[in-house]
């Protein structure tokens, strides 16, 4: 047993007796279930499948400790830089939803927002209808110590045929040095609802962990539009899943977007129901020794569903990458249509990336394809550059900006776009080269 894992079963009992909903005797099941997983199996191991390219072993010999709330004070300016305008902002700090931080004015009175340890104490059945129904505990071992240890998080409720005008935007705060951040949330669409839902991780430039975990249950015929912006201190190790249930004819699309964290992992699991569409994009940035791991997987349990696939990656510096992307096509799934892409650029001789792009097929009347690459910038077109006056620097670093370009170009929040556009001219400064 690693010493973290020591710490950390050393400690839940009295951890445990203060997180919310104790008096569930539902929830409580689903914890103790939860730590028993935890507590034989730890975090994962590189000798799991899904994890043969991540070692955790840093996270196996130090324990975070429960971050409390209120301990340290979050400057105005700072978190008004991180908050989209013309939006609804849910903020949680160190795992603690800040109702005073948050904002919610002009929402529409049928959609139900609160925080997850509020709503555990006026309305547990709302929770308990849905908690734990899009993932299982037992999935891996993050997922088993978000369900233990999680302390707040968010409830999102939007009801049949309600389409909000304006994002919900999450955004996820940790302040506190060897902090644990534990959340989960939950956002139910009702059918024929709609909504852009946008999580953003950042942090103080300490060393700390964030486990964050949601489920989204998309009804009939609704929309989810899905954006997660991870952006947090080079310090940091972060985990942060997303698992979707999408009934018939539901669509779902979804960017991801991981430039932070000393190592970070996203999972994106979706599963279809007949007709429902799903979209996938992404971007990762890494740098100096960054470590980030983005694992999708897309089920097609039933006929017709629809999905695509792009991620794009960076690597620079020692750098490394991680891309894991499954297709799964059940015997009844159809007339399944699924193309997978993942395109991969590397600026130094030590970064390193490792794409493992799958298809899962058991239906025989299917479209399914997918591709991969992996290079470096053309040589031929930073010399075109020069030519043009251009040094070498600012040209290898327009030829980037322009490659991770494309996805941001999918965003269409104008706010979340010029976000993601100053942390790329940030990476690759253009020197006026850009307008």
């Amino acid at each position: 047993m690693s010493a973290a894992l020591t710490a950390y079963t050393a400690s839940y009992p009295t951890v445990a007796a203060t997180l919310p909903g104790v008096a569930l005797e539902g929830l409580k099941k689903l914890r103790t279930d939860a730590f028993a997983q935890f507590s034989a199996h730890g975090f994962p191991l590189p000798s799991e499948e899904d994890w043969r390219y991540t070692n955790l072993s840093a996270l196996q010999k130090k324990a975070f400790n429960p971050a409390l709330p209120g301990i340290n004070p979050v400057d105005a300016e700072w978190l008004e830089s991180y908050q989209l305008a013309d939006a609804w902002s849910l903020v949680l700090v160190d795992g603690h939803f800040r109702a005073d931080l948050s904002v919610l004015a002009g929402l529409p009175d049928t959609v139900q927002i609160m925080g997850m340890a509020d709503v555990l104490i006026h309305h547990p059945e709302l929770v308990m209808a849905y908690l734990g129904k899009a993932v299982a505990k037992n999935k891996h071992g993050f997922i088993a110590f978000n369900t233990a240890w999680f302390t707040d998080g968010v409830w999102v409720d939007i009801p049949a045929r309600q389409v909000l005008e304006k994002p919900i935007q999450c955004l996820h705060i940790v302040t506190q040095e060897s902090g644990l951040a534990t959340t989960r949330n939950l956002l139910v669409l009702g059918e024929n609802a709609g909504v852009q839902w946008l999580e953003t991780f950042v942090g103080a430039d300490v060393g700390y962990l964030s486990v964050a975990v949601t489920e989204a249950f998309i009804g009939q015929n609704a929309q989810l539009t899905a954006y997660k912006m991870q952006c947090e201190s080079a310090k940091a190790y972060h985990f942060g899943g997303l698992y979707i249930q999408q009934a018939p004819q539901a669509r779902c699309t979804h960017h991801n977007f991981a430039f932070g964290g000393l190592l970070a992992r996203s999972d994106i699991d979706t599963n279809l129901q007949q007709a429902a569409q799903c979209e996938l994009n992404g971007l990762y940035l890494g740098v100096k020794r960054q470590h980030i791991d983005n694992h999708t997987r897309i089920n097609h349990s039933q006929p017709d569903g629809i999905s695509r696939e792009t991620y794009k990656g960076v690597l620079a510096d020692r750098a490394r990458g991680v891309f894991q992307g499954r297709v799964v096509v059940a015997e009844q799934a159809q007339k399944t249509d699924s193309n997978m892409s993942n395109r991969n650029l590397l600026l130094s001789a030590d970064a390193e990336v490792d794409t493992k792009p799958q298809l899962e097929i058991y239906a025989d009347d299917v479209k399914c394809g997918h591709g991969m690459t992996v290079g470096q910038l053309d040589e031929k077109s930073v010399f075109y550059l020069q030519s043009r006056g251009i040094d070498e620097v600012t040209a290898r670093n327009m030829l980037t900006f322009a490659f991770a370009n494309e996805m941001a170009d999918k965003i269409t929040l104008p706010a979340l776009k010029a976000l993601l556009l100053g942390q790329l001219l940030v990476l690759f400064p253009q020197h006026g080269y850009v307008d």
